[in-house]
């Protein structure tokens, strides 16, 4: 331990963030990092408490505390205070595939846990992890690390989101042969294509997927998973396969007027944006704008968000975020005391965004959509909002309608295609113990086993399954977890 009293002597200090006002005038991430010093002086923060919750992932209460990757957070932070930015970048990797992932995006469960915060602030875990992989980055540290020697095992992973890239990661460096084949034109799943830019740039995706290409990884774009005549050269060809296709069935709103234009999903919205942005600088015309529009966001979870960030920077007149739960309480509850994760409300960016431009905060808590009106044209102009609290309803002004309402699983087509069993929730049926599910020689990991999850649940999964394959290949596995 580095500075056994540095919990004490430095207050929590985290990335600076640029103000909402001038941060909507772009796409662009907007948290700028420490200086070495004042990042060395967090890293003192971690107390080397004899039992690391933060790294635990112990179930309470129904929820996780602690990260599920297990990451060796008290040993980096150490390296971190000392400046072994090597060191660091050693202890981290050999757990996370991907911490410029979950650095930037990972709603930070190890901070929640982080026994610091039993009584002040928690250490500021996941812009130290952020600082280390993007010094280790800019300092040549990361570099392409090709097998040594080959397997002559072939496994195809069908999805190159989080979990994807992380299984194909784990077996490529274990000597296997790795394809990974993705629908969209783009790499990264949800990573690409379901968080904005201004949470993720972009560049930062290209640049693993690039190094792992570099390590060996094949990758193909463009090739739908759940077409017949791939599925059956697929199973054919690959020692194995895994599915990692996320859990991209959205919950539809089923109410009148629903099939009106100007209603859209809100994965498809955000898509649309990001699409556009690196295609052709958002060019108008070219995607579903919010611009000079009433919006209405139905969920009030991270997609909603993103859509609130999202239409304010195309300009919209006014947004509006729908939440069917009530308001959680600003202050620990008293049966939510640490380390469970604070089941406490917290304004994200784009609602920071919403009360900066708009006076105030954009969320309608216990409310819902029951009717979409439309004119003549078909066209949506206004929506029925129920009270769902005391029953009573308001007619809203609304030019486009985002439906955030979650996910039900694993689309049809995938399941039918690979004649895998589901479960109740409609995600492929796998157990925890070896991921394989009823199909032969067929693996599920990511959200399309588990359901819509985390990034850092994603890269857990990955792991897992890999070492899962590694068994099923090779009659044992000594890859690490």
């Amino acid at each position: 331990m580095g500075k056994p009293t540095g919990f004490l002597e430095y207050n929590r200090c985290t990335n600076t963030a640029v103000t909402p006002e001038e941060r909507i005038k772009n796409f662009n991430e907007f948290h700028s990092p420490l200086d070495e010093e004042a990042r060395c002086e967090q890293g003192a923060r971690c107390m080397n408490c004899g039992i690391p919750f933060c790294q635990s992932a112990l179930m309470l209460n129904n929820m996780v505390s602690g990260c599920p990757l297990h990451n060796l957070i008290p040993e980096w932070n150490d390296q971190i205070y000392h400046k072994n930015w090597a060191h660091a970048y050693d202890r981290l990797s050999k757990t996370n595939n991907f911490p410029e992932f979950t650095g930037r995006v990972c709603p930070a469960l190890c901070e929640a846990a982080c026994t610091c915060g039993l009584n002040d602030d928690p250490v500021t875990v996941r812009d130290n992890e952020l600082t280390v992989i993007e010094r280790a980055f800019a300092e040549n540290m990361v570099q392409p690390q090709i097998p040594a020697l080959r397997t002559d095992k072939k496994i195809a992973v069908i999805g190159s989101g989080p979990s994807g890239l992380a299984c194909a990661d784990q077996l490529n460096h274990r000597g296997h042969n790795v394809t990974v084949f993705e629908r969209d034109d783009r790499l990264g799943g949800l990573l690409m294509y379901g968080i904005p830019n201004m949470k993720l740039e972009k560049d930062i995706v290209t640049r693993r997927t690039d190094l792992m290409a570099a390590e060996g990884v094949t990758f193909v774009t463009g090739q739908d998973g759940a077409d017949k005549r791939f599925v059956k050269k697929v199973l054919a060809d690959y020692d194995a396969v895994v599915l990692c296709t996320g859990a991209k069935k959205p919950r539809d709103l089923k109410i009148p007027g629903r099939e009106s234009k100007g209603v859209y999903f809100a994965v498809d919205f955000l898509k649309s944006t990001t699409k556009a942005l690196l295609d052709n600088g958002l060019k108008e015309g070219t995607y579903v704008s919010a611009k000079g529009k009433n919006v209405i966001v139905v969920g009030g979870g991270d997609t909603g968000n993103d859509c609130v960030g999202t239409c304010i920077r195309h300009g919209c007149r006014s947004v509006v975020q729908l939440e069917m739960m009530p308001k959680l309480p600003d202050e620990r509850a008293a049966d939510n005391q640490w380390p469970q994760w604070p089941r406490v409300c917290k304004t994200d960016y784009g609602q920071e965004e919403a009360i900066s431009c708009f006076g105030h905060d954009p969320r309608l808590y216990q409310s819902t959509v029951t009717e979409v009106i439309a004119n003549k044209d078909g066209s949506i102009t206004a929506v029925r909002v129920k009270n769902l609290a005391d029953g009573s309803e308001q007619l809203m002004d609304c030019d486009l309608l985002l439906i955030a309402a979650g996910f039900l699983g694993t689309e049809d087509s995938l399941l039918k295609a690979y004649g895998v069993a589901a479960t109740e929730r409609s995600n492929i049926k796998a157990s925890e113990d070896n991921y394989r599910t009823s199909a032969d020689k067929v693996f599920a990991a990511g959200d399309s086993r588990r359901g819509q999850s985390l990034v850092v649940w994603a890269i857990h999964e990955g792991r897992q399954v890999a070492r899962a394959v590694d068994q099923y290949l090779m009659g044992y596995t000594n890859m690490n977890y």
